[in-house]
């Protein structure tokens, strides 16, 4: 990409992926390459171009260079620095709130920050714990792909709402209001939650935290004090009475110094250049296992795209924290819901079938698994679906020309794909969540929408597209292996609908069933991060919940006995974590690890997996003997690299009997 070469991934996210990458001078740098689908886009180019020129506008401490980018090439680029180290989020999870000098020097220099940004005329207007960096050398401010100028230029949509629940101001939640002050709303949430490892306005569904921004004071209890007072002035619910960021970074600069005899107090008006230094000098984190990048000698052409396939199999997705779908979108109107309300556009037909019913249908028997159906039309002479072989994305109007079902067919293959919708967002509590299915004969696609939901972040869309494409492909690939001559579909596109004008709506994923649902390489079915991500959401569902609860203390005792017979390292209570993903059916198990851990050396990993697909995997079919309903079958074995950042997938397969 450009003049740096790409030598790894380092992630990825709802814009695109992230890789590792070399400078001419062999400076490790961080390149984002967006999502072929979205590089299509022209309003998420324009949206692209945005983000690089404000980059490029904001130069200071504590935040992340632009170092190039392209805007124009086939496939979107921009390149930054690497930054080091775990996200806010991360690093509470594994070492704990931060204390004394750290503290203060997290809230200067993310303040400053701010500042930085403040001056230079944008508005972050995402600034919350996943996009805080902690680096050896001090916090980084990162992510700018909502970001919009102060004076209003900006081409986001009219009416969507920004931002992630919990870090979005009262003043925004209210009428839409992105300014510098909600900025700083956010800083005194994101100190706050630092200093106490506590969420300011609790976890919720995002409608009831909304309403704890506006009406409620944030719990600050543990906040030292004066900086716990600054806090609570940024938190205000009122934009004016909020400090500026400059305010806020001299304030914090200064009881910086003041915590240490060693340092003489900052006088007002102190250079940011000289601010980073001292925050550097009082910054203390764990130490960072960064090891150099290694660069391979290219494989052969038909080696690297086995090794392609396997490695987008195993850890393709989207990376991140906890997805959000719930029922009522951090609106202060209680009765809104995301259940589909798909405008009068052109192509739509008002809906005769039966998609108004909130109710499942009556089942005597679970639906259907993804596996129950492959190579369809494998012995299919003429079949009526004929685009088995075309793997292009949808093209632009499919959406808007897809109809809702009018045969008795579509009605109930409708009607299905939202009964499984349904029973998989149950699981997360969101079984109210709904998608719209509509028809495009002509594409031979059949379409899911979610929506309109404008205020869910772009990266938070995932869930809903995994269980939009299996719930499709589901249903589509057993009617083509039923009725291969008579049945037209066998595509099936996922879209997002931010609002309710034309052209609002994103597509998230598209698919072809004719080969089947399932991802197996060589036989073996294969989890990846976008699963781990769907698992990290909490269950609603009592049965997984008693599971998870009886199976993460059994994997303790297996390893405690193994431990004593081996001796192996214990796990701390709270090491092993444990969550469902309704979309492939498959148990996560996961830990986070600094490497120097428990699980730090490739042996106790070893052991990690084989305790989990012994004692795990006996829990799971335990399960299924007395619960008919039980779908869970599958495993994954995984680790969250605290100081990285990164997710590394370290086995999966199936249970099987024996």
């Amino acid at each position: 990409m450009g003049p740096f070469r790409i030598i790894g991934r380092l992630g990825a996210g709802g814009m695109g992926t992230v890789h590792a990458g070399l400078d001419p001078q062999g400076v490790r740098v961080a390149v984002k390459v967006i999502h072929p689908a979205q590089a299509e886009d022209p309003e998420f180019r324009a949206r692209f171009r945005r983000e690089v020129t404000l980059s490029s506008r904001v130069v200071g401490p504590c935040l992340i260079p632009l170092l190039a980018a392209d805007t124009e090439s086939e496939s979107p680029w921009l390149a930054t620095e690497y930054a080091p180290g775990p996200t806010l989020n991360q690093h509470l999870a594994t070492h704990g709130p931060l204390v004394g000098a750290s503290l203060y020097a997290f809230a200067a220099g993310t303040a400053q920050a701010l500042a930085a940004i403040h001056q230079a005329g944008v508005v972050h207007r995402d600034v919350k714990p996943q996009n805080v960096i902690l680096t050896p050398v001090g916090p980084r401010v990162l992510d700018f792909g909502i970001a919009h100028a102060a004076d209003g230029t900006s081409v986001t949509r009219t009416g969507v709402m920004t931002g992630t629940p919990g870090w979005i101001s009262p003043e925004h939640y209210r009428t839409g209001t992105a300014g510098p002050a909600g900025d700083m709303f956010a800083w005194g949430a994101i100190v706050a939650y630092a200093a106490t490892g506590r969420l300011p306005f609790g976890t919720a569904a995002p409608d009831v935290v909304a309403y704890r921004v506006m009406s409620e004071a944030p719990d600050l209890a543990g906040l030292p004090q004066p900086l716990g007072e600054l806090v609570e002035k940024a938190l205000a619910k009122s934009p004016d009475e909020r400090p500026s960021a400059h305010e806020a970074a001299e304030r914090c600069t200064s009881l910086l110094a003041g915590q240490t005899t060693q340092v003489l107090p900052v006088p007002t008006g102190m250079e940011p250049t000289l601010v980073g230094g001292l925050i550097e000098a009082e910054w203390h984190m764990p130490t960072l296992d960064d090891p150099a990048w290694q660069v391979r000698r290219p494989a052969s052409r038909k080696r690297a795209v086995i090794t392609a396939i396997v490695i987008g199999s195993v850890v393709g997705g989207v990376a991140g924290g906890a997805l959000a779908f719930p029922s009522s979108h951090g609106s202060t109107d209680k009765s809104t819901t995301a259940r589909s309300t798909l405008p009068a556009s052109p192509g739509r037909t008002p809906s005769t079938d039966s998609n108004s019913s909130t109710t499942p249908a009556a089942r005597t028997e679970p639906p259907p698994t993804p596996r129950s159906v492959e190579d369809a039309l494998a012995s299919v002479p003429n079949p009526a679906y004929t685009r088995s072989e075309d793997e292009t994305q949808p093209m632009p109007g499919e959406w808007a020309a897809s109809t809702r079902a009018e045969t008795s067919q579509e009605t109930a293959a409708a009607q299905e794909i939202r009964d499984l919708a349904r029973t998989m967002l149950a699981t997360k509590g969101w079984e109210q969540s709904i998608p719209d299915v509509t028809f495009n004969r002509e594409a031979q696609t059949i379409v899911v929408t979610a929506g309109p939901v404008p205020q869910i972040p772009e990266d938070h869309q995932d869930l809903f597209r995994r269980i939009g494409e299996m719930a499709a492909c589901t249903v589509v690939s057993r009617h083509l292996k039923e009725q291969p001559a008579i049945w037209p579909y066998g595509r099936f596109s996922v879209y997002w609908l931010y609002g309710k004008q034309a052209n609002d709506e994103s597509v998230l994923g598209f698919g072809d069933a004719a080969d089947g649902c399932s991802r197996e390489i060589a036989g073996r079915w294969l989890g990846d991060e976008s699963g781990l991500a769907t698992a990290g959401i909490p269950s609603s569902d009592k049965a997984e919940i008693r599971v998870a609860d009886s199976t993460v203390k059994a994997l303790q005792a297996a390893w405690d006995a193994r431990a004593g017979e081996m001796s192996l390292p214990p796990l701390g209570t709270g090491t092993v974590k444990l969550g469902f993903d309704p979309v492939e059916h498959a148990m996560y198990v996961w830990a986070d690890e600094d490497g120097y851990g428990p699980l730090g050396g490739r042996a106790q990993q070893s052991h990690l997996t084989d305790v989990v697909e012994k004692t795990g995997c006996r829990k799971l079919l335990a399960e299924a003997d007395t619960n008919s309903g039980w779908r869970y079958d599958r495993y994954v074995v995984a680790l969250y690299w605290g100081n990285e950042g990164e997710k590394q997938i370290l086995d999966s397969g199936s249970c099987t009997k024996g």
